[in-house]
């Protein structure tokens, strides 16, 4: 392949890359009012998976603890994360979403799943296909299904 070649798979990849970016950046700026990205997206596991210990949800958020550290405490000031002790280790606790936690998490989900919905309904009947179309390979890519 030649300098000015480029091969499809990769240009393809990129486009991926960056149209999946984009559209989470949009998405994210939707229905999250004071909250930014990081502690949504905390506060939306700890709704799916239940109470955790700092660790585990900084593990499975892909983050650093003190910086977890930090979300979570601003999570609890505003009242969508309680702590409570760990009874499997009385020195240790978990994080616990209260149900303005789990409230916030619902509306949120349900005004990006709202945007989203409105801009795949303005695609052409044959990009809306399309989409479709790639769901299965790219729950794949994400790990939910194999």
């Amino acid at each position: 392949m030649t300098a000015d070649q480029v091969d499809p798979v990769e240009d393809a990849t990129a486009r991926l890359f960056l149209a999946i970016g984009r559209l989470s950046r949009l998405l994210r700026r939707t229905g999250s009012p004071g909250l930014g990205p990081g502690a949504v997206s905390a506060l939306a596991t700890l709704t799916r998976c239940g109470p955790m210990r700092l660790g585990d949800l900084a593990a499975k958020e892909g983050v650093a603890p003190p910086t977890l550290s930090r979300i979570v405490a601003a999570l609890v000031e505003a009242g969508y994360v309680k702590r409570d002790p760990d009874p499997q280790d009385g020195r240790a606790w978990l994080a616990t979403p209260t149900p303005e936690g789990e409230t916030m998490v619902s509306g949120v989900r349900s005004a990006r799943v709202r945007e989203l919905q409105r801009r795949i309904e303005e695609l052409t009947p044959e990009h809306r296909d399309a989409l479709l179309d790639a769901l299965p390979a790219l729950e794949v890519l994400v790990g939910e299904v194999s």
